[in-house]
């Protein structure tokens, strides 16, 4: 797979201001959006942000990314607790989009999209009168996992391929020591996307799987996979991959045994390549203990 440097990506994600209410390419030479301007109220984590929009508070899910998880949340920088990358992602985005009172522009494809309680919205702020992506610098600076989104898919391809570059680099999240020093090279990760038949019938047909290259045993206990969202399994004390072989979480229901576990997910975890140009795909990834990002696979 051919990638774009990340300069050249991010010159794409420059844009004319778009008037509040607005309509055009979400990004240039892709679908259209519908844009609005807000104002930020607060920054909540890497992810999320609260705002004031036509008056009213809103609080906006970030299109596309997925930072790691905030416990302690403030507006004082020092006061912020969270999983390893997710204060550094935090203080991040709030130094691209401003403290309270900032005019930022918000972009959907659809302006139902929601996160739960939280509407979906790409999210830009102003630099030399243009308009640029604040997502693609998460991810281009390694703050996010990417998290594409079947509705909301115009910036689909390019966070996946900024995502493959931050990983390159080394950069913050895709750094394997950023969080403390941990085993050596060796370990690998494989996911099993599509399942045998129908999907949502057949949950063990998905899973991962841990896979150990070097010459020692490693103890995985506390130890956890997930996918690009927040869906995750702790590996449970005392699991141990063997030197050169391997174990597997399966997504559905079953009793675990030697290299076997479960998950224990009543539907399918893992997104399914959708083959339309909408640039779905998913990941699976390993974090140990300390919150560093040990292996993964992406697909798209």
């Amino acid at each position: 797979m051919r990638l774009v440097p990340v300069l050249a990506l991010l010159v794409l994600v420059l844009a004319p201001a778009a008037a509040p209410a607005a309509s055009g390419p979400c990004r240039p030479g892709g679908p259209q959006c519908t844009f609005s301007t807000a104002r930020v109220v607060h920054v909540h984590d890497g992810d999320t942000v609260e705002v004031l929009e036509r008056g009213r508070a809103r609080r906006i899910r970030i299109t596309g990314i997925q930072a790691m998880e905030m416990r302690v949340y403030s507006g004082i920088r020092s006061r912020r607790r969270g999983e390893c990358h997710a204060v550094a992602a935090t203080n991040r985005l709030e130094q691209l989009l401003g403290r309270k009172g900032r005019t930022i522009r918000l972009g959907a494809q659809s302006l139902g999209s929601r996160s739960g309680s939280r509407l979906r919205r790409t999210v830009a702020f102003r630099r030399d009168g243009r308009w640029v992506d604040a997502g693609s610098i998460m991810v281009a600076e390694g703050h996010a996992l990417w998290l594409s989104n079947p509705v909301e898919w115009a910036w689909n391809a390019t966070y996946a391929r900024l995502a493959e570059q931050a990983q390159g680099r080394g950069r913050n999240l895709w750094n394997p020591d950023a969080c403390g020093t941990g085993p050596g090279a060796g370990i690998e990760v494989r996911v099993n996307w599509d399942a045998d038949g129908v999907d949502v019938e057949n949950p063990n047909g998905e899973w991962i799987r841990v896979l150990n290259r070097s010459d020692g045993d490693v103890a995985l206990g506390g130890w956890r996979v997930r996918d690009s969202a927040l869906r995750e399994f702790a590996f449970p004390p005392g699991a141990v991959v063997r030197a050169g072989g391997s174990v597997t979480v399966y997504v559905g229901r079953g009793q675990a045994s030697g290299a076997e576990f479960f998950w224990g997910q009543t539907l399918p975890v893992f997104e399914n390549v959708t083959g339309d140009g909408r640039g779905v795909g998913d990941g699976g990834y390993l974090f140990d203990p300390q919150g560093d990002l040990r292996a993964f696979e992406m697909y798209r």
